[in-house]
């Protein structure tokens, strides 16, 4: 299987990928309301985890220089991942990514954003300049929302997943085994929760 062509998805060029979607069918008429309130779900980043329920990674947003934030993401942001399970040292216990690319398309039918993802330094780490992550920095994720005249979609899109093996040992061989559990599929099942979780209405 190979990955999809999406505009502003970075090509896959090697290291693992996965494809992760979620689509439902609204009544046009609700649809514009539904879309607006998955736009607010989308931009909230800090509130990610409430989608997805017990057992899913959490989400915090960090400005530039590692503060925490409340708003909407902004290229240049960061954002803290606290994933279950037994944590990278120099990053004390979190995952980092920076968001750097975020796009929005529309057309006569159809409109979608997009925030893509690298995997990054511990900003809150003034003196550290390796990846605080189990991906090496070529990594990256977009997550995606979108609408039709009919449906909406929420999506994420990883893109050559390779281990971080810029750390020390134990390091490495934690981020070799989540790496792994996300190249054979453990991640895409976590993602599915998330893009699932923004299309629940109800």
């Amino acid at each position: 299987m190979k990955p999809k062509q999406i505009p502003r998805v970075p090509q896959q060029i090697s290291g693992g990928f996965h494809d992760t979607e979620s689509q439902k069918e609204f009544d046009p008429t609700f649809l514009p309301v539904k879309f607006e309130l998955l736009k607010e779900r989308f931009f909230a980043v800090n509130q990610w985890k409430s989608y997805c329920g017990e057992g899913f990674a959490d989400f915090k947003l960090y400005d530039a220089e590692g503060n925490g934030i409340i708003r909407a993401p902004q290229i240049g942001d960061f954002i803290k991942i606290d994933i279950p399970g037994p944590g990278e040292k120099g990053a004390k216990g979190y995952d980092w990514v920076e968001i750097t690319d975020i796009c929005f398309l529309e057309d006569n039918v159809s409109e979608s954003i997009m925030i893509t993802c690298n995997p990054s330094k511990d900003p809150e780490d003034k003196h550290s300049k390796h990846i605080s992550h189990f991906y090496s920095a070529k990594a990256t994720s977009t997550f995606m929302i979108s609408r039709t005249a009919s449906h909406l979609k929420a999506a994420v899109y990883g893109r050559n997943e390779t281990p971080n093996f810029n750390a020390g040992f134990i390091d490495i061989v934690r981020n070799f085994m989540i790496a792994a559990g996300g190249m054979i599929g453990v991640s895409k099942i976590q993602w599915k929760k998330l893009s699932d979780g923004f299309l629940d209405f109800e």
